[in-house]
């Protein structure tokens, strides 16, 4: 296997300023525990493809609704590699679980941002079924596979990222 990213905290500084963002009116005292609780992502079994990112806190989601997790966590990737986010396929296929872009695309270049690379996941219960999605604090609720890609042979980008969601576009 190739070892090809390295997943890590994103600065505590980063991560008070990302919560505050967040969730308007949180509290030092709460945002340094879930700072102290934070777990790395971690395949389940030898055969796992996908490292499980764990809940920083209990999220209950009714049918149609939403939340922005700021999960903080970066990760270090190789060049040539990418880190694709889904969600756990329990959840995805008992409550209809999606991640509002359908699949994450973490760059190997994002990690260098103005973010540290902090990766937010955005998911919705499309539940038709009136079920409610109860995560609990420390319970794995998306997943992570690095994935090798390619260039076309005239590729001649040079362009530095700095930003998140759309800062490719912009």
């Amino acid at each position: 296997m190739n070892k090809v990213a390295k997943f890590e905290k994103v600065s505590y500084l980063e991560f008070v300023q990302d919560y505050q963002a967040t969730f308007k009116g949180m509290g030092l005292n709460i945002i340094q525990d879930l700072y102290d609780h934070i777990k790395l992502p971690k395949r389940a079994t030898k055969g796992s493809a996908g490292y499980d990112f764990f809940a920083p806190f209990d999220i209950t989601l009714k049918p149609n609704e939403t939340i922005l997790v700021p999960t903080g966590i970066r990760a270090l990737i190789h060049e040539g590699w990418l880190l694709a986010v889904f969600p756990r396929s329990g959840l995805g296929f008992k409550y209809r679980l999606q991640l509002n872009n359908t699949v994450g695309i973490i760059d190997s270049d994002y990690s260098n941002s103005d973010n540290e690379g902090h990766i937010f996941i955005r998911m919705t219960n499309d539940s038709n079924e009136d079920k409610i999605v109860s995560i609990k604090k420390g319970e794995g609720f998306v997943q992570g596979i690095l994935i090798p890609f390619g260039i076309t042979e005239d590729d001649e980008v040079d362009t530095k990222r700095n930003g998140g969601f759309g800062s490719t576009s912009k």
